[in-house]
């Protein structure tokens, strides 16, 4: 499961590749993703991803632990992601991985003056704002579908 191996219930017992490795894998042909310091290769899942394919090309080759734990992943998906894992980040390799640089500093909450609300990942705000279209453009069809539905029964 994602970050069993951060918690100490399973020792790795699979295959380390190091940094520079992964972030070989950031194109469409091989996109490796960093989890928790494990290793997912996502390439077949790409089209299948519900956020779209482009949310796992963004993490392509580097860490996307935080973003994995921002959208806040099922149970079922964090089990299916197991399929997917090919190795652990090496241990030496941990402490270089940075952490997200679109993060946007919107001022400090002490001085009222300058504070714009809390960091925003912009990747979060983009899943959530394609969610809520996704919401929408369904309510619109089904209420298009009760339309032509009540017409063709008064008919």
């Amino acid at each position: 499961m994602v970050g069993s191996s951060e918690t100490g219930k399973e020792p790795w017992r699979g295959r380390y590749y190091r940094l520079e490795e992964v972030q070989k894998h950031n194109n469409s042909q091989s996109t490796w993703i960093i989890i928790h310091n494990r290793i997912y290769d996502v390439t077949k899942f790409l089209d299948e991803h519900p956020g779209g394919e482009e949310v796992l090309r963004e993490q392509a080759g580097g860490d996307a632990t935080e973003n994995f734990e921002d959208v806040g992943h099922s149970t079922d998906a964090r089990t299916m992601s197991e399929s997917f894992i090919v190795g652990e980040l090496h241990p030496d390799d941990r402490s270089k991985l940075q952490k997200p640089t679109f993060m946007v500093q919107l001022g400090d909450p002490s001085n009222s003056s300058d504070y714009r609300g809390p960091d925003v990942s912009f990747l979060h705000v983009r899943v959530t704002i394609e969610f809520v279209l996704e919401l929408l453009a369904f309510d619109k069809i089904f209420n298009f579908v009760k339309y032509i539905v009540r017409r063709k029964i008064e008919k």
